[in-house]
């Protein structure tokens, strides 16, 4: 092969990977915009490719959901590995509304429009699963045994520092950010102090 055809060849790829990622960062746009559930022709547009190009990319919309996912995974899963600087229980609970709080805000419009794919179509099950697990697996390491070993505290605060919980305060009861971790923060002590 000549260079003339490797550079070619390398300049397609390096287009194709551009247009891939502006697949996705088009879909990311949309729903961080309120579109809930955007379909192939407003992903193109936004993306400045073809609806041709969206589907030579991803064999359906599932598949783009999927890398969607991936994505937002990503991000969760590195302010999740973030180390925590407090050492007692009533810290670490602080630093977890925190945490959670800021990751819950930031991926609620791609958790809802997941949710509503999924229950148009039974994609995803597994991915909120696996994400339910490992956010409950960081809980169980970072927490002291008087809280992991007491069955009810532990299930009491993983469902009180849970997306829906979160979601809860933010959308159905209204309460600002500051306010709803305020509340997540007082519950979650009250829960560790047997109050």
């Amino acid at each position: 092969m000549s260079l003339a055809e490797n550079i070619e060849r390398d300049g397609r790829r390096l287009r194709s990977a551009d247009s891939r990622a502006r697949i996705v960062r088009a879909m990311l746009d949309l729903i961080s915009q309120g579109e809930v559930s955007p379909g192939a022709e407003p992903v193109a547009a936004r993306a400045e490719v073809g609806l041709r190009t969206v589907f030579r990319h991803f064999k359906d919309m599932d598949s783009l959901y999927r890398e969607m996912a991936q994505v937002v995974g990503t991000q969760v899963r590195a302010a999740a590995a973030e180390p925590f600087l407090a050492k007692d229980a009533a810290g670490k609970l602080k630093e977890f509304v925190e945490r959670r709080s800021r990751v819950f805000e930031t991926m609620a419009p791609f958790k809802r429009a997941m949710e509503v794919h999924r229950l148009r179509t039974g994609a995803f099950a597994s991915q909120s699963t696996q994400m339910v697990a490992e956010l409950r697996a960081i809980l169980q390491r970072e927490l002291p045994e008087s809280l992991t070993g007491d069955p009810l505290k532990f299930e009491a605060l993983d469902l009180l520092l849970s997306f829906e919980s979160w979601s809860r305060l933010r959308i159905e009861q209204g309460l600002s950010i500051g306010r709803a971790r305020e509340v997540l923060t007082a519950a979650a002590l009250r829960i560790a102090d047997g109050a």
